[in-house]
């Protein structure tokens, strides 16, 4: 349990750090190598990171309840890509970056109908650019590395 709340805190505090530069973050590369190393218990590492992001944030109506199955979705498809692929991973988390605006476009449609949706994932679609470039070079570089350190240590914890 204190493994789980020590990386979901990693994701909260990472995020922030590199919070300037715009959807460039580590928290896709982070959730999918935990997903790699602990299959399916990532939901407890991502969960409470949702609900920091809360507590920090606000609670907002349309961006919260995103998180909430945005970040395990990921997390569940990550557990089901195999880790000795760097390539895959990095094109995964790329693909990620891209759709997750429309992601949240569901949430959107229940605002404000079908154009208040389509309306905010278009004007979202350069973020979501930046978001797939940032996604793919983070995990083209540090996918394998992580990997290898995370499952050492988890080998350590026995």
């Amino acid at each position: 349990m204190v493994l789980c709340g020590l990386m979901a805190a990693s994701l909260t505090v990472l995020k922030m750090a590199m919070s300037p530069l715009p959807n460039i973050e580590p928290v896709s590369l982070l959730v999918m190598v935990y997903a790699m190393v602990f299959g399916r218990q990532v939901i407890w590492i991502v969960l409470p990171f949702v609900a920091l992001e809360g507590l920090l944030y606000g609670f907002g109506p349309l961006w919260w309840p995103g998180y909430l199955y945005v970040w395990p979705l990921w997390g569940w498809l990550c557990a089901k890509l195999p880790p000795d692929r760097p390539l895959a991973a990095a094109v995964a988390s790329g693909a990620f970056g891209l759709s997750f605006g429309a992601l949240f476009a569901p949430l959107y449609l229940f605002a404000g109908g079908p154009w208040a949706a389509v309306a905010w994932w278009i004007s979202g679609i350069p973020f979501d650019l930046l978001h797939c470039a940032g996604n793919f070079a983070l995990a083209l570089a540090l996918q394998r590395p992580l990997y290898r350190v995370l499952t050492r240590l988890r080998a350590g914890l026995g």
